[in-house]
C-alpha cells in the first residue's frame, strides 16, 4: 500500500491499523504482530485509548522480529479532551513518555472541546489555541514530527488556519457512505490537509447493507474491503481495527483491485448524514 506525503514533507502510510479498545500487553502484541506480518506500517493510538505504553513496549520486542526499524514505522497519538490547554504540553510530553520512543510521527488534538466544559462554551476556542501552540513547540523541538487535528468541522479548521504558524498536516474524522462530508474533503484537498477517516465501517453496520454487499460480490471481496477501498481511492487515509488474524491480513489488501465509477457511486449514494461516533458541529 503506498505512501502519501504530507504537506510538511514527511511520509505517512495510506493505510494505517487503529488501536482503540485494544488493551493489555498480550491483546496488543498480538494484533500488532499479525498486522506488522501483513504489511501494516502505521500505528494509531491516543491517550484515550489508554494502550500507548502497552504499543510502545510491544513494538520494541515486534520490530526487530520482523526485521525493521522504528524508522519503518508511523506512529500516531492524540491529545485528551481533558489536556486541553495549558496542561497541553506535559500531556503531549507524557505521550511521548508512555510509547518511549524519543518522538512521535503525528500528533492530532483529538476534539475541538475541553471535556467537562459545554460545548456552546466559548472558551473552548483559547483552549484550542493553547493546545495548537503547544503542539507547534513540540514539533519544532523535533519530538512531534508531524501535527493535526481530529473531529474539528470547517468553522474550527479554518480558524485554526487564520492564525496558526505551523499548519495542521492531517484531519482525521469520522467518513464512510452514510457519512460523505464532501465540503471538508474538498477543502482539506484545496489547503494541502490529509484528510484521514475513522469509523469506515460505520461501527459495523455498513458491512451488513446489501447495497454494499452487492458491490462487495461484483469485485469478489468482503464487505469490509470495498468500504475502505472507497475512502482510499479517494485519497482518503483509513485505520482500520480489528482484533480477528484474517480480518486484519483482510483490511490492509486494498492495492489490488479498483471500484469502478458505477460502484463509488452505488456506494456514494448510501450517504444519510448519519454519525456514528462523536459529533463537533456544536462545539464553540
Amino acid at each position: 500500500m503506498e505512501n502519501l506525503t504530507l504537506n510538511n514533507g514527511i511520509q505517512m502510510p495510506l493505510v494505517g491499523f487503529g488501536t482503540f479498545r485494544i488493551q493489555g500487553y498480550d491483546d496488543v502484541y498480538r494484533c500488532l504482530d499479525v498486522a506488522l506480518q501483513h504489511g501494516y506500517r502505521s500505528f494509531d493510538t491516543a491517550t484515550v485509548y489508554n494502550n500507548e505504553a502497552e504499543i510502545g513496549k510491544a513494538l520494541k520486542v515486534l520490530l526487530p522480529k520482523h526485521g525493521l526499524s522504528r524508522q519503518d514505522i508511523f506512529i500516531t497519538s492524540k491529545l485528551a479532551p481533558r489536556d486541553h490547554g495549558p496542561e497541553a504540553e506535559e500531556a503531549g510530553l507524557c505521550s511521548l513518555a508512555a510509547l518511549d520512543y524519543g518522538y512521535v510521527d503525528l500528533y492530532l488534538i483529538h476534539w475541538p472541546g475541553k471535556q467537562g466544559w459545554q460545548r456552546e462554551d466559548l472558551r473552548n476556542r483559547d483552549s484550542r489555541r493553547q493546545s495548537w501552540e503547544s503542539l507547534e513547540k513540540l514539533n519544532q523541538a523535533g519530538r512531534f514530527r508531524a501535527i493535526g487535528v481530529s473531529n474539528y468541522t470547517l468553522e474550527h479548521l479554518k480558524e485554526l488556519l487564520a492564525w496558526c504558524r505551523v499548519r495542521p498536516a492531517v484531519l482525521q474524522l469520522e467518513y464512510h457512505p452514510h457519512l460523505v462530508q464532501q465540503e471538508l474533503l474538498h477543502f482539506c484537498q484545496g489547503e494541502g490537509i490529509h484528510l484521514q477517516a475513522y469509523s469506515s465501517l460505520g461501527v459495523g453496520s455498513l458491512v451488513k447493507k446489501e447495497e454494499v454487499k452487492r458491490v462487495a460480490e461484483r469485485c469478489g471481496r468482503t464487505p469490509a474491503q470495498v468500504l475502505l477501498r472507497w475512502a482510499v481511492q479517494q485519497g482518503i487515509g483509513v485505520i482500520p481495527k480489528s482484533t480477528n488474524p484474517t480480518h486484519i491480513a483482510e483490511n490492509f489488501q486494498l492495492a489490488d483491485f479498483i471500484l469502478s465509477e458505477q460502484d463509488m457511486e452505488e456506494l456514494n449514494q448510501l450517504h444519510s448524514d448519519t454519525r456514528y461516533c462523536w459529533d463537533p458541529t456544536t462545539v464553540a
